[in-house]
């Protein structure tokens, strides 16, 4: 496994349960962490909890483009290089055809795929001149086995998995890695405005999930994860 201290990382959506930990668990393994959300009184929390100055924490929205690029622009007027970019920034909305509204549709859309075509378009650029750099997705296992009610966050999540499978393509002759981690069942907020029977108490803890972004993170320079799935033990079929 590969050393992070030292290593330079872009964490977006550091706000949410999942994001919190991985900003954690990397800045407690030497990297340096740069964090971005949307709710600054979240993100200075997390940027406590986890030692990472003010310097490195960015108010911005993954929707917007302009947003995105002025924030990749700050870290790097800090650093020369980003040697990983993580995305852990969504939003999911689970709800039946005859209930989903455009609005709905669109706007999970815009977080999901295009705030993350945004994010890549941004920074792989650096990665280009170093020919090398790691990018990790958090597809969910929606992204790979659709559910009842998920129309609008499959699409956005099956697309995501396609776009960064072409960009894998384009990367071939650089040491660019990308990986999708699949991940199913994690008791987080995500659950929380979703009018939809589940049992948290049996889900993934946000902390066992960022381990294993944390281990990505670490992946050999002989190899590369391409993709990762973590779900409950109780919801192995997939």
């Amino acid at each position: 496994m590969e050393s992070l201290k030292g290593r330079v990382v872009l964490l977006a959506g550091a706000t949410g349960g999942v994001g919190a930990q991985v900003a954690k668990q990397l800045s407690a393994s030497g990297a340096i962490v740069f964090i971005t959300g949307r709710n600054t009184t979240k993100l200075a929390e997390v940027a406590q909890q986890a030692g990472i100055p003010d310097s490195r924490c960015f108010e911005m929205d993954i929707t917007n483009e302009a947003s995105v690029n002025t924030t990749v622009a700050q870290v790097l007027a800090q650093t020369p290089i980003i040697h990983i970019l993580i995305n852990a920034a969504g939003i999911g909305i689970i709800k039946s055809m005859d209930t989903l509204t455009s609005d709905e549709f669109e706007r999970t859309l815009q977080v999901n795929l295009m705030g993350s075509f945004y994010l890549v378009k941004a920074v792989l650029p650096n990665m280009k001149e170093q020919k090398k750099g790691l990018i990790i997705n958090i597809p969910g296992v929606l992204g790979k086995v659709p559910m009842a009610g998920a129309a609008a966050y499959s699409a956005s999540k099956y697309g995501l998995v396609g776009m960064m499978q072409s960009i894998r393509e384009e990367l071939k002759r650089t040491e660019i890695r990308i990986t999708n981690i699949f991940l199913g069942g994690i008791d987080s907020a995500f659950w929380d405005n979703i009018d939809l029977r589940v049992q948290r108490d049996k889900m993934i803890v946000a902390e066992e999930a960022a381990k294993a972004i944390w281990f990505l993170c670490q992946q050999p320079a002989s190899g590369v994860v391409s993709e990762m799935v973590l779900q409950p033990f109780n919801h192995q079929a997939i």
